[in-house]
């Protein structure tokens, strides 16, 4: 899938609700407040937890949905 400049780069943010059917309103990169564990189904549908996720900085795993159960990250934020 090609993609511009803007696709790479976020430009907004939202805060994440974690939950187990709903994906997110708009994929995008997942940022962590607190460090934890996030289980995510990426963009291309692939599900798995990434673990000991590092706090304060914006990851580049493009994600549609982030998973309550498994996920013990917080103050999550989706880039978009």
């Amino acid at each position: 899938m090609a993609r511009n400049l803007t696709d790479t780069y976020g430009t907004r943010a939202a805060a994440v609700t974690a939950h187990d059917t709903n994906d997110l309103a708009k994929p995008g990169f997942i940022y962590v407040g607190t460090s934890g564990n996030i289980k995510v189904d990426t963009i291309e549908g692939d599900t798995v937890t990434f673990n000991s996720v590092a706090a304060g900085i914006v990851h580049p795993i493009l994600v549609k949905r982030i998973y309550a159960t498994g996920t013990t990250a917080s103050n999550i934020l989706v880039v978009f």
